[in-house]
This record gives structure tokens, sequence and C-alpha cells, in this order.
């Protein structure tokens, strides 16, 4: 991997913004910390890796990131321990994605070492951002994208990777209300769905619009050749609990590699839960909603964690689900958030400490 990069420089902030933020009243997303990482990618090689207070950059309207749409991020969390401690989860997960993300988009892979410099820099100067207690976390973004100026139909020479960070409380506050797509689709065979591409995410905007005008949070996605198998929720991969058994669908270059996803699967195996991985029809989860054997559809990403359904839609008619005394959903979100707060053991090695006293 081609870099120029022997260290990274850091420009501080003369006045920390840190007092003038609200952390009980939180919009997801909305509010960053006082710095942000640069690196750029010129001559074939990245370079000139800084950590510089947050701000707009300035960019040309001829930038090829907006006319073909080169561009790619990740979703990350940062956690801290009742001692002041700051973890990251998984974040080895996030690195190779994020690659092979940049690979399928035609753009340069980052370094490793510089992304991982760049994370404990960064949040070690913004901590105090990361606020600890029950559904505070800090949120991170690292992204690419082109940056080349040309509007010619040919992937970039230049591009930006940057990192922001933003304190954040829970995605979902309460239970989601999700329509199963019959005419959209997120992603084909061959396609990009399995990358963290940012078109990936403005194309499902339009039909999520048209289920929140009829009460619902999200759409839970079909196969796009004849939409008769489930795949994955707009901004999670999904679930389903019939009887006892967990069913969720395989990866593949239409479903996107989550980490909480396969963090779900590695704590139903540890619980002895069984799982199967395998195609879900849509028949066969209107069966089981109308004979009583669906117990729980959830969802999992990084946003949002653990997100139980309340209800499903399919060809107008609504199928509630009860809440289950056992529910699948609440153990997972328990345990997952324990090993992220470092509140118990961590018995996969998922906690990454990057602030520690």
């Amino acid at each position: 991997m081609n870099t120029s990069i022997e260290h990274i420089s850091i420009e501080k902030v003369q006045q920390s913004r840190l007092s003038e933020v609200d952390f009980d009243n939180l919009t997801f997303g909305n509010t960053f910390t006082d710095h942000m990482f640069v690196c750029d990618y010129k001559d074939g090689v990245w370079q000139d890796a800084k950590i510089v207070p947050y701000g707009p950059l300035t960019i040309s309207p001829a930038a090829k990131v907006f006319h073909y749409g080169q561009a790619v991020f990740e979703g990350m969390k940062a956690y801290k321990d009742d001692a002041g401690d700051v973890f990251l989860f998984r974040p080895e997960e996030n690195f190779e994605r994020i690659n092979k993300s940049s690979k399928r988009m035609a753009i340069p892979e980052f370094p490793k070492e510089i992304f991982f410099e760049a994370l404990h820099k960064l949040i070690n100067l913004d901590k105090d951002w990361v606020q600890g207690g029950d559904g505070n976390s800090l949120y991170i973004r690292p992204f690419v994208m082109a940056t080349q100026v040309g509007v010619s139909a040919s992937p970039s020479d230049e591009y930006k990777f940057m990192i922001l960070c933003c304190p954040v409380k829970a995605y979902y506050t309460g239970d989601v209300r999700v329509v199963i797509a019959q005419e959209f689709s997120r992603s084909a065979d061959g396609g990009v769905g399995a990358a963290k591409a940012a078109g990936n995410y403005g194309a499902q905007f339009y039909p999520t619009n048209l289920a929140r005008e009829k009460g619902f949070q999200q759409v839970v996605w079909t196969d796009s050749n004849e939409h008769k198998y489930l795949e994955e929720a707009g901004t999670m991969n999904v679930f389903f609990r019939i009887g006892d058994k967990l069913i969720t669908a395989p990866t593949s270059d239409r479903i996107l590699d989550g980490v909480t996803r396969k963090s779900v699967l590695a704590l139903a195996e540890r619980a002895g839960i069984p799982v199967e991985v395998r195609k879900l029809a849509v028949t066969e989860l209107l069966e089981a909603a109308k004979n009583g054997s669906l117990k729980e559809i959830f969802g999992s990403g990084t946003a949002a964690v653990i997100s139980p359904v309340s209800a499903f839609s399919y060809d107008e008619t609504v199928y509630d689900i009860e809440k289950q005394s056992d529910s699948y959903a609440a153990r997972f979100k328990k345990e997952l958030k324990e090993i992220q707060y470092n509140i118990q053991e961590d018995p996969f090695g998922w906690r990454y400490p990057v602030v520690t006293h």
C-alpha cells in the first residue's frame, strides 16, 4: 500500500466547543467534536495525514465525487466505562470493510497503521466528548471521496480520507415498524450492495420516505430478482426468530457483512441458540406470523445496535409482533452493551482500548 506518511501532524483548536453542547438532547449525527482527521491521496500515494479543527472543506464543484459517486464510509462507536477508559468495538472489522468497499469502488486502499494511529490520536484528543452511561457513545465516521477535478467518466486519481466524530445517544428510542419491499430493491446481483458505498443509502431514501408516510420507519429489502426472499433493512441487518430458531440471510454481494450481525451470531452460538443462516422466503414469514410461530424480528447495526420490530406490513396488511418475555433481542442487546461498556468480561476479544488511565 503506497504511502509517504511518517507521522500524523496535529493542529489543536484554540477554544473547545464542548461547553456549548447539550448532551441530554442530541440529534443523532448532527453534533461534531472539536477535531477531524484528513489525509490526501495524490501522485499515487497517501500523504499529508493530519488532525485539524473540525470545519468546512474547500472543494471544486467538478470533483468527481459529485458526478460519479466515488465515496465509501464506515460507522464505528467508542464507549466510555465507569473508570473513564474508552473502547472501540471490533475496529479491525471496520478497517477491513472500508478497504473492501474502496476496492469495489476503484478507490485506493488505506494503510492500516495510519488508520489506527488516527483513531488513537483523534479520540484521545477529543476524549472528553465521549460520554459515559447507558446509550451514550461517540459515533465515528471514517469516509473517503474522490477529489480529482474533472467530469470525464473515469476513476479519480485523487482522494480525501477523513474521520469525523460525533457524540450520540440511541439511534432508535422505541420499537421499529417496517414494510417488506415488493417493488423497490436495495441492490442487485453483481452490484455494490456489500460495499458501504454512499449511493446505496441515497437510493434507499425514496422508498423509505414512502414507508414513513404510512407510519413505518424502515424497509426490509427483498431480493431484486423476484422479491421472494428477505434480505436486510435500510440501516440494519435483520434477524427473524421462528419458534426458538434464529434465522438471518447469508451475506452476498447484495448484503452488507454487518459487524453487529457477526457479533449476534457469535453470542447466539455461545448461548446454544439454534441459528440458521439461510434464505427466508416472505411466504414462510407470513405463515409463521399467521400460525403464531413468529416470535421476534429485530435489526442489528452499529448505529442502532439492536432494534426490535413491533410490526411489519406486506400487501397492505399489518402483522403485529407480540413482545416476548424471553426476548432474544433484549438478551443480545444487554450482552453487547455489557461488553462495549466494559461491564462484563469480553470472551471474544472484541473490546479495543483507545483511552486508558
